[in-house]
This record gives C-alpha cells, sequence and structure tokens, in this order.
C-alpha cells in the first residue's frame, strides 16, 4: 500500500522547465564546521567589526516587524563607494545579483561567456536562465586565455561573468587588461565579480560611466565578514540599474543586514587592519608552502590554490581530524589533486603549516 502511495506521487508531480531537468544540482559543501578552524569558504576568519555587532545589539523588536526601508542606507552605502544612489542596487548576497542580472537580460537560447574554474552560480543562474554557455578554461599555470576571451566577446555574447581576483585560481587582471575587454565587447553585458576587491585594490567601479556595457558587483561576505547577513552590492549605469529594478523584488535585503552594513561601512580602520593582518599571514603561508615543496598559484585575493596531487584528498581528511578545513577543488580540474587554503591570521597560518608539515 505505501509503495503505491510513492508510486501515486510521483505520478502526480509536476515537471520542472527544461533548463531546470538538464542543470547539475549543485551540492555546497558539508556543514558542521562550527568550532574548527575554517579555510574552506574563503571567509573573515577575524568576524566583523566591533561597530557592526554593536549596531545589531541595538535593534528595536519594532524593526524586526517591519518590511525593511533600504532606500536611506542605500543613499549612504553610495557615498561609501563614491557612486550615485541610482547607480547602486542592494542584493541578498551576491548570489541574489548574480541572478538578477540573469533575470533581467538573459533569454532562453543567449549564449553567456565564462572562463572556468569559477565561481559556480555564474553557469548555474545561466543554465537556469536556460542560456547557452560557453566556457573558456585557465591554462596549468593558471593564466586567464586573454586572447581566446577577447576573440569570443568579438562574437557578441549576451553576458560575460569574470570574477577579477577569480576563486578558485586567485587569478587578477590589471585594470587596463579589464578595458581590452570592455572594448570588445561593445554588445555584450561584462559582469565583473569584485568579491575580493579588498586583497587587491584593482576594480572596474570606476568605468561604470564610461561603460553602459559593464556591471560591478561586491559583496560584504568575504573581507567585511558578514557572510550569515547575505549582502550583496551592484554597481550598474542607471539605465541598466533602472531595468534590474524592475526585475528585484521588492525587499531583497533584511534589516539585520541594513543595520550592519551602515556599521560597517563607518569603520574603515577596522577593514584596513584586518586586510593588513590577511597579507602579512598570506606571505608567511606562501613561503611555508614554498619550504614544505607544496606547489601553488599566485593569489590576489585571501587564499591561496595549491596542488598536492594524489594524496589531496588524504591531506584534506587529515586536516579535518585535527579541526582545520580546507577546500578540495579537484573536480575543478577533472579529478586532479588541487586544494584551496583560505588565509586567515598569522597565528592561524602558523597552525595550519604545523598540521601541514606533520601531514606532509
Amino acid at each position: 500500500m505505501k509503495a503505491q502511495m510513492r508510486t501515486g506521487a510521483r505520478a502526480r508531480a509536476i515537471r520542472p522547465r527544461r533548463a531546470v531537468e538538464a542543470m547539475r544540482a549543485y551540492h555546497p559543501p558539508l556543514e558542521g564546521r562550527g568550532r574548527k578552524l575554517r579555510l574552506d569558504f574563503n571567509e573573515n576568519t577575524v568576524g566583523c567589526s566591533p561597530a557592526v555587532r554593536r549596531a545589531l545589539r541595538k535593534m528595536t523588536s519594532e524593526a524586526t516587524s517591519m518590511y525593511p526601508e533600504q532606500e536611506t542606507v542605500r543613499r549612504k552605502l553610495a557615498r561609501h563607494f563614491s557612486v550615485s544612489a541610482d547607480e547602486l542596487l542592494l542584493t541578498n548576497g551576491t548570489d541574489d545579483a548574480l541572478h538578477l542580472v540573469t533575470d533581467t537580460f538573459v533569454d532562453r537560447g543567449d549564449e553567456v561567456l565564462i572562463v572556468e574554474p569559477t565561481f559556480a552560480m555564474y553557469r548555474f543562474y545561466s543554465e537556469l536562465a536556460g542560456a547557452r554557455v560557453t566556457a573558456l578554461r585557465y591554462d596549468e599555470q593558471m593564466r586567464f586565455p586573454l586572447a581566446g576571451v577577447l576573440a569570443a566577446l568579438r562574437r557578441g555574447p549576451r553576458v560575460f561573468f569574470l570574477a577579477n581576483p577569480n576563486n578558485p585560481t586567485g587569478t587578477v587582471l590589471r585594470e587596463s587588461e579589464l578595458r581590452l575587454l570592455l572594448r570588445a565587447a561593445p554588445k555584450t553585458l561584462v559582469v565583473i565579480d569584485e568579491a575580493y576587491f579588498e586583497y587587491c585594490d584593482i576594480s572596474a567601479i570606476r568605468g561604470i560611466r564610461r561603460e553602459p556595457n559593464l556591471v560591478v558587483t561586491r559583496t560584504f561576505s568575504k573581507a567585511a565578514a558578514m557572510a550569515g547577513l547575505r549582502l550583496g552590492c551592484v554597481f550598474t549605469c542607471r539605465e541598466n540599474a533602472a531595468a534590474m529594478r524592475k526585475a528585484a523584488s521588492p525587499y531583497p535585503v533584511n534589516v539585520a543586514a541594513l543595520t550592519a552594513a551602515v556599521a560597517c561601512a563607518s569603520d574603515r580602520a577596522y577593514m584596513r587592519r584586518t586586510v593588513s593582518e590577511f597579507h602579512r599571514s598570506r606571505v608567511m603561508l606562501v613561503e611555508g608552502l614554498r619550504k614544505l615543496g607544496v606547489e601553488q598559484f599566485p593569489s590576489a585575493a585571501n587564499f591561496v590554490l595549491t596542488f598536492i596531487g594524489e594524496r589531496a584528498k588524504s591531506v584534506v581528511e587529515a586536516l579535518r581530524a585535527r579541526g582545520i578545513l580546507v577546500r578540495d577543488r579537484s573536480s575543478d580540474f577533472g579529478g586532479r589533486g588541487y586544494v584551496r587554503i583560505t588565509i586567515g591570521t598569522v597565528a592561524q597560518t602558523r597552525r595550519v603549516l604545523r598540521a601541514l608539515k606533520e601531514v606532509l
């Protein structure tokens, strides 16, 4: 009887869109990360600014019972980022920003260009929209295929997604190279994801008034250490922003995230201190890995991609047993032994290097 009921339930299920059926499912990494040294998600391991914590503690029950009002916050953040308010949209994290781009600009059958390996959500939301995804590749030295991308852009794909710096390779393009890409793509919306901007200070934001085909995204999840609150930003020309607002939900950002954003923006000194700490830590990690004989690739972000080879899986598991989480990215490279290590504080990096010395 129960088997018949299960069969009947399956028969009544509604078939999803073809684009959803054709998609590969996205499986986020395992949970249960609390009480461990979390160097697997590229999070800020220090935590958010004390100003953010104070602001959240002062939130009233009235504020949480009301629908969030974001216009005042948007104007304050626009001043913080040196743009006008009508060039800025606030989103529920960068994921929501990318989803909004495809909802606004991508029709079924449109071509979307990406360079892999990169942030999985570029392909995810493009395929969800029914787009045709064209993917070029970083080479074995993690070099960006500039000539190939320029040639592909001249064909006029609908959207080009670029993470700069890129995750998981750590690769970064200079501003002169970004201008080359934009000039080659007058008919393409170029979306530059600057999630790791604070670690390299290379940005395309100044180009949004010159380049009507440019969209820049930022996040409060990385350097600002507010991943749990989900707040992202979209910067683009007024016309693009107006179109995206038409496609956006009316209340995409919760009141706690809005409150925290204003407090975070008021504490620039905290950001400078934590980023400076991570720069020192990155130098230490790179040098320590070199002494251990671990192959690695230059990174402009708060992580380092390493090649450990056949031992990659066992190394990741051994570090987890020691309370340290790192990310096995082998599947991005066809099953080969790549491991990405987020950069923590100097003290945390010393702990990682000690553990790696034991494991290796």
